[in-house]
């Protein structure tokens, strides 16, 4: 199957910002390999997302933030999810 959007950054991209909802659905077609960099990807982008502080006063990019950590934590715990159901 392969992923969504191309390659594995391209497709955590889409997920952070919410272009693409990912289900345990869309995850089965993923070989190990394939779920080990998306996952290696989702926690990059998470990383830097918590990296990044917006001002105390820009209510709005802090929202953003939030929702952008929310989406992230997620896919990382379900791409976790099927990887270790198939163990």
């Amino acid at each position: 199957m392969g992923f969504m959007g191309g390659s594995a950054p391209a497709m955590a991209a889409q997920v952070s910002e919410g272009y693409l909802l990912l289900t345990l659905a869309s995850l089965k077609g993923m070989s190990a390999g394939e779920l080990g960099l998306l996952r290696a990807e989702l926690e990059k982008l998470l990383r830097e997302t918590r990296a990044t502080v917006p001002q105390q006063d820009d209510a709005m990019a802090q929202q953003a933030r939030s929702r952008r950590i929310a989406r992230l934590s997620s896919a990382v715990q379900m791409v976790q999810a099927q990887a270790t159901g198939r163990r």
